[in-house]
């Protein structure tokens, strides 16, 4: 048999559009004819599938084009199965080419198959110019379609002449009308690829679609042109030389060296089979196309040679040309309706799933999936990015959004009919007969082991009426266990009856009674096998002993029937012999039946199951096994109930996961619709249980819904001893017997994916997180992906094609529709009420607007005031304002300044409020005198900040004018009309944050406060942790870029949740939580007393209010400062020349010049203590505050300084004034450029969020006059911080600064203290003078291996050296005068606090401070006795220390 040639194999280089790649990739050559001479191919093809004429016309023009012939003919035949999808315009020109006329005849023609039989309907006439060339039409199509085709004309109406042409003529211009518009101008031919112009979407292909590219595969951005076929990247070696890969960019790594102008140009790519790193140094110039055209998620192909990297020392590619390429995409091909996936995992199931939230939803609505489920074990933590994702995400071919079904796999307990008490419907009442019995069996399973022994007892009130007893033959050897458990030998059996001598006996005996067992589901299981097995019917009513044991007698631990007859005192028996355990059981019936009598008025069989329900609901819900089930939310009701369902689970049912009772769930079921899950499900398991038809339905009567799964999501079965699967078949038998379930009970069934990852090739990601759990097969294939449509019918091909159908698509879909669109978190503000809000809040804004400019304050500030306050209240933001405003009047009455953070000292409504003490109005002078009050906005140029303004005094009185205001715009704020929810973040001090806290709840109430949750995932770090230890395991080695792929596979995987260290969230009264979200404790900890919200408090920071109050050091060491100084902080002048100084120089401090800390004094103050921050005070060299705003701004952004001001001002390109320092500064700035408001604000929104400049910015700018420069730099800009924060901030830095400065002893007690507070100051490394301090600081800077506290020790020594250099002294720590915690000012010195003692807690160090009151110790031993929680480590640490001074060790007197 000669070898099948394939089109696309005889010309490698040639990539099809999409529309053809899936008929090209299978057309086989059928002949082929060369012409090397004439450069002339003529290639005869055969495709399974139909190529349209016009189609293989672009491919010979594209092959002439790529391969330079001269001549290219193509044919093609097709299988007659593909004849009926032959285009009509391709049998039009069938006719066309060979009479011209023909084309008026056939305009507004219909052609109408019947198999091989083609009629064509005329519109008009005009049939006789047609007929006589239908003979060779038809020998064409017989020719390609090996068909013999028929061709018969149908005449629309008799019109000819002037009549026909008029009706053929209007018909050509209806055609023409539908032609979609040409441009006039076309200066060149524009091709599949250019920029902007992008194939045609393919109409249906079973092949993998391949992705979008930007240019035609022979045009290289860098290097020459080049051809070739990529080699997989999982064959790459050494030895290969230069090769072609191919694939997609995920990590990009370039690298600029600013003084050679040159770059190394570094990224990572995948094919994923594995990952390559292409790595080369390039001059600038050289490396520019890379830059531009290289990001992450580019798909390139690469042509390069292969090398080792003498720094890495591994393999890279050095490139020499590069161009766009291609990867495979699957598409989901299915004609008309699609599937709906109703069972899929995000990365927020607890280190299971993969699956990208916005990523799956994507993917669905490009599919054409109308509706995609997210199902999350137990957590709904997915729901608020599905809901962003889906409204960006449009249906394919339609306008609609995609929807989201909110759901989750709940973790189930059945605590309600997990197991009845009677199953059958025969009734009998308690003083009838019934038999009680028990079997012995080879083993637990029904299926392949075997009955060894019956026994049986017929009670009547009581006493025994008969009873039978048997040996069975087993036909097989006895295991050692079974042996040891029964007693029951192998020769105890020879010579027994065989089961089917033994069953029909045992049916006679039992005769129409009903039956009793111990745990009957065993027991009538094997009875029911060998019915089944033998032909007999099973139709019997049996009571369970066990469970009815469990519902009356819970004060028992466990239920075995030894336990079971102890507990009600029967006698003592032989245990697992089977007529001694089936006495015993008919005895545990009787006394049973009695209880029920007296205790719950209960007199017959049938009563027993509806009473029991609520004797089983609620108990023990932690011990029991938790099974899977799935829930959807329908509407708003079943929203709220699934969100009080997981709120539940995690506060009253944790254990090892939230686990949901099915009595909460029948409770809160309105709205909600339940499916039966995974073979992880209740109903599932029953049926490998191979429990009775009759119990299978009432299992799954419970659920709305069924779900059958793939094949290979159960195939873990075959190869487990624990389940009796053995093959393909046993698990389909499984889907089917669920299928027919749903047929029974009319019960829709459903095919779900349980996807766990997006793409077949992400199925690695999931091994490594199994195996970080410790799973022994993690590395099995599961392939839990996404899967198309096509794919799921041909899974389910083997129930038939309708049904398949209707499981994998209509059924599906029905869900769908009857869930509502819905919003996970509600839209718009839902604050709290507090009384008066509005009044108050207008109240507190004027009477501090006049009290401090009078009462015609300048029209500019009424105008700011009112606008504000229209806003504010407009959008009902007043309760948040007057929240924030309580809580800092609060901490100011018990004596802590609070710092305002993030964007509110953008607003004068806060300042004037309380809320912040940041003025954000323009520069201005202000008289202080009450009588005059005279504002003035007329200040010297160039001037950024009121603290800058040179004195001045008010012409109206001659007073000194106050200087204020630092030109903040409020749209940073809350936007144009109040379109942003205000975020009002608040510093306390640590030492007030959680009385803050309190009052909170004082206020609201503690059922309406919570602590704002967050999401622990897995970092870059920890995955590489995970990759490393999964590939060492494994005895397997990758290269780093392979590694860094799969770590960042890894990345973004929920591990925990927490809680943000100062957020609140607050409900309204008149709500719950559930009407928001579902709550938690933190960390899954059961024991913990937080409560948080479930879903990441940025979820619901515009549709809740949201209370930011963070610990802080700065108003602590404030607080301190003011009560050892009896100085207020908010009189200290914000232009203290001396103050300013120590940005710039420490001459004021004493030293100059320092060789350890630098030319600047700036040690310890806020915002510029780091060696960084001083840097960049050298750069600038501030004399202004506004300067130290913007340096605020510069450390606090990203890609702000480094690489962007920094170069700017260093080259002199830009002043610092100039720079963007703040994300204000660009708003103000354009608009200063003449740019409209709104316009400015929205590029100020998206440079600051990282997003660079919206469409149309750039050109905007510059036709606005803005420099190139400020444009690059706006492009560079990852994060922008407010201008007001770093008011704020700077405010504190420089209030704590001039402490510093005028006060030196009480600003190095209040640090040291919060150091110590920290573990971050040692008195024995810093208390024994600069020379010991300056030993430490070498120490640590020359430790290469220095840990993280070793830095921190740093900070605290580099502080301690330059308190030396001032002249200052430390005091030893003294028994009888040092504080616990307290560093005390005592004749000019500081005298350390016993917890500056590294390792010696607070604890302790409060136990001496009692121990010592009113005491004078004779020795270091009386100490000790006086402290009982001071150990002896404590006690020679004091000593060493030299806290003791010369007390002696022991009181004893030694005369020796």
């Amino acid at each position: 048999m000669e070898e099948q040639i394939f089109f696309l194999n005889m010309f490698p280089d040639y990539e099809p559009p999409e529309e053809l790649y899936a008929a090209l990739s299978q057309a086989a050559i059928a002949a082929a004819d060369i012409d090397p001479e004439t450069r002339s191919v003529h290639v005869a093809l055969h495709s399974e599938r139909y190529i349209p004429q016009r189609l293989l016309e672009q491919v010979r023009k594209d092959i002439c084009g790529l391969y330079g012939l001269q001549k290219l003919e193509l044919t093609a035949t097709h299988p007659e199965s593909e004849l009926q999808k032959i285009e009509p315009e391709e049998l039009m020109w069938l006719f066309v080419s060979r009479n011209s006329m023909a084309r008026g005849s056939l305009a507004g023609a219909k052609w109408e198959w019947n198999e091989q039989n083609l009629t064509v309907k005329l519109a008009a006439n005009g049939k006789e110019t047609l007929l006589e060339h239908i003979p060779s039409v038809e020998k064409v199509l017989r020719e390609r379609f090996a068909a013999p085709v028929h061709i018969t004309v149908e005449a629309g109406n008799a019109l000819e002449g002037k009549a026909l042409f008029a009706a053929t003529e209007s018909m050509r211009e209806s055609e023409i009308q539908k032609l979609p518009a040409v441009s006039a101008a076309q200066p060149k031919e524009l091709r599949w690829g250019d920029r902007g112009i992008q194939r045609p979407p393919a109409a249906s292909s079973a092949q993998p679609k391949k992705e979008d590219k930007p240019a035609a595969p022979s045009e290289s951005f860098y290097g020459k042109p080049f051809k070739g076929t990529p080699v997989p990247m999982k064959e790459l070696s050494l030895d290969m030389g230069t090769v072609i890969v191919e694939g997609k960019v995920f990590a990009v790594d370039h690298k600029e060296l600013k003084k050679r102008n040159a770059y190394v140009v570094k990224f990572d790519m995948t094919d994923n089979t594995n990952s390559v790193r292409i790595s080369r140094f390039m001059e600038a110039g050289e490396a520019k196309p890379i830059l531009e055209n290289v990001q992450v998620g580019s798909v390139l192909r690469v042509q390069g040679k292969l090398g080792e990297d003498r720094y890495e020392g591994e393999m890279v590619l050095k490139p020499y040309a590069m161009q766009p390429g291609s990867m495979p995409k699957r598409q989901d091909t299915a004609p008309g309706e699609k599937r709906v996936e109703l069972h899929l995992h995000t990365t927020m199931s607890n280190m299971d799933a993969l699956t990208d939230t916005a990523a799956a939803v994507k993917q669905a609505a490009a599919w054409g999936h109308k509706a995609i489920a997210i199902t999350d074990h137990g957590v709904a933590q997915s729901f608020p990015d599905a809901m962003k994702a889906a409204s960006k995400a449009k249906v394919a071919g339609t306008d609609q959004n995609i929807k989201i079904l909110y759901g989750c796999e709940g973790y189930y307990v059945n605590d309600v009919d997990d197991r009845i008490v009677v199953h059958g419907e025969q009734d009998i009442t308690f003083d009838q007969e019934f038999v009680a019995f028990d079997l012995e069996t080879t083993g637990l399973s029904s299926r392949s082991d075997r009955i060894i022994e019956i026994g049986a007892v017929v009670l009547k009130n009581g006493e025994e009426v008969d009873r039978f007893q048997t040996f069975v033959d087993p036909e097989r050897p006895l295991e050692r266990k079974i042996v040891e458990l029964t007693g029951i030998t192998d020769e105890m059996l020879v010579g027994a009856p065989k089961i089917e001598e033994v069953l029909p006996k045992f049916l006679d005996f039992i005769g129409d009674r009903v039956l009793v067992a111990h745990n009957s589901d065993f027991d009538t299981g094997f009875i029911r096998a060998e019915c089944q097995r033998l032909g007999y019917d099973y139709h019997y009513t049996a009571t369970d002993t066990l469970i009815l044991s469990q519902n009356l007698l819970p004060q028992l631990n466990k239920f075995k029937l030894n336990i079971v007859s102890n507990a009600l005192s029967l006698p003592d028996f032989n245990h697992h012999r089977a007529a001694d355990d089936a006495m015993t059981c008919g005895l545990i019936m009787a006394k049973l039946m009695v209880k029920l009598e007296e205790e719950h008025d209960i007199h017959n069989l049938q009563a027993i199951n509806p009473a029991m329900t609520h004797l089983r609901s609620g108990g023990r819900i932690t011990d029991r096994q938790a099974r899977h089930i799935i829930i959807f939310a329908k509407n708003q009701i079943g929203l709220r109930n699934l969100y009080h369902l997981i709120s539940d689970s995690n506060l009253q049912y944790f254990r090892r996961v939230p686990r949901m009772p099915k009595s909460d769930i029948l409770k809160l079921r309105e709205g909600l619709i339940i499916g039966s899950a995974c073979e992880a499900g209740e109903l599932f398991q029953a049926i490998l249980d191979r429990k009775s038809d009759d119990e299978l339905k009432r299992i799954a009567s419970f659920y709305d819904f069924l779900e059958i799964q793939p094949l290979a999501n159960n195939r873990f079965m075959l190869a487990n001893e624990k389940y009796e699967a053995k093959t393909d078949e046993d698990l389909r038998e499984y889907n089917r017997k669920i299928v027919r379930l749903g047929e029974e009970l009319g019960k829709p069934v459903v095919a779900t994916g349980d996807v766990h990852f997006l793409n077949p090739e992400d199925e690695i990601f999931r091994h490594i997180l199994l195996a970080t759990k410790g799973f022994d097969d993690a590395d099995k294939d599961m392939p839990l992906y996404f899967r198309t449509t096509d794919d799921m019918l041909r899974e389910f091909s083997y129930l038939g094609g309708e049904k398949a159908y209707e499981v994998v698509i209509t059924n599906p879909n029905r869900i769908a529709d009857m869930c509502e669109s819905l919003r996970p978190v509600p839209h718009n503000l839902f604050a709290p009420k507090i009384e008066n809000s509005v009044e108050d809040l207008k109240n507190l804004v004027y009477t501090k607007f006049h009290r401090l400019y009078g009462d015609n304050p300048p029209e500019l500030m009424v105008k700011r005031v009112e606008t504000e306050l229209h806003d504010i209240i407009n959008c009902h933001y007043d309760v948040i304002y007057m929240s924030a405003q309580k809580l800092v009047q609060n901490s100011l009455e018990h004596g802590y300044l609070v710092g305002s953070r993030g964007s509110v000292g953008s607003s004068i409504v806060a300042y004037m409020s309380g809320i912040t003490e940041v003025n954000s109005f323009p520069p201005h002078y202000r008289c202080p005198n009450p009588e005059c009050k005279y504002t003035t906005f007329d200040v010297p140029k160039g001037y950024g900040c009121g603290a800058d303004l040179p004195d001045a005094v008010c012409p109206k009185c001659g007073t000194k004018f106050e200087k204020d205001g630092f030109n903040i715009p409020f749209e940073t704020f809350l936007g144009f009309g109040g379109d942003k929810v205000p975020d009002i973040d608040l510093n306390f001090s640590g030492e007030y944050q959680s009385k803050a806290h309190a009052y909170c709840i004082e206020m609201f109430g503690k059922s309406h406060v919570f602590r704002a949750g967050t999401i622990g995932t897995v970092a870059e770090k920890t995955a590489f942790g995970y990759v490393k230890k999964y590939l060492s395991e494994r005895g397997k080695t990758a290269s780093r870029a392979e590694e860094a792929r799969l770590a960042a596979g890894c990345v973004g995987v929920r591990r925990t949740t927490g809680q943000h260290p100062g957020g609140l969230v607050v409900i309204p009264q008149e709500n719950e939580i559930w009407d928001f979200c579902p709550v938690q404790h933190p960390a899954d900890d059961p024991q913990a007393d937080q409560i948080t919200t479930h879903f990441e408090y940025h979820s619901m920071e515009e549709n809740l209010l949201k209370l930011d109050m963070l610990g802080h050091d700065d108003p602590t060491m404030i607080r301190m400062m003011e009560d050892m100084t009896g100085i207020d902080a908010k009189t200290i002048p914000l232009d203290d020349k001396d103050t300013m100084s120590i940005f710039i120089s420490s001459r004021v401090l004493g030293y100059e010049d320092d060789k350890i800390l630098g030319p600047t004094g700036a040690v310890a103050i806020p915002e510029f203590n780091t060696r960084f921050t001083r840097g960049m005070l050298m750069d600038t060299m501030p004399t202004r505050f506004d300067t130290l705003l913007r340096l605020s701004g510069f450390s606090h952004g990203t890609d702000v300084w480094l690489g962007n001001a920094k170069d700017l001002i260093t080259s002199k390109t830009a002043t610092v004034d100039q720079a963007i320092g703040c994300r204000d500064d660009i708003m103000l700035y354009l608009i200063s450029c003449g740019m409209p408001e709104k316009r400015s604000f929205k590029i100020m929104e998206a440079v600051r969020k990282g997003r660079g400049l919206p469409e149309g910015a750039e050109e905007e700018m510059k036709a606005a006059g803005v420099p190139e420069w400020y444009i690059g730099s706006c492009k560079k800009i990852k994060y922008l911080f407010p201008k007001a924060h770093a008011v704020a901030y700077v405010m504190m830095a420089f209030r704590i600064a001039w402490f510093k400065v005028h006060h030196p002893l009480a600003f190095y007690s209040a640090y040291f203290y919060r150091r110590s507070q920290k573990g971050g100051f040692d008195a024995v490394l810093m208390t024994h003078g600069k020379d010991a301090v300056v030993a430490n600081i070498d120490a640590i800077e020359n430790n290469e291996n220095a840990t993280d506290k070793d830095e921190d020790l740093l900070t605290t020594l580099e502080v301690a050296y330059e308190y030396y250099i001032r002249g200052f002294e430390f005091l030893p720590i003294s028994i009888y005068d040092s504080h616990a915690t307290k560093f005390i000012i005592k004749d000019g010195k500081l005298l350390p606090p016993f917890v500056a003692i590294s390792g010696l807690g607070e604890n302790a160090a409060w136990d001496l401070m009692r121990g010592r009151e009113g005491k004078t110790f004779l020795s270091v031993e009386e100490v000790a006795a006086a402290c009982p929680k001071v150990s002896k480590t404590h006690i020679q640490m004091l000593r060493e220390a030299g806290a003791f001074g010369d007390l002696p060790d022991t009181s004893q007197v030694s005369f020796f």
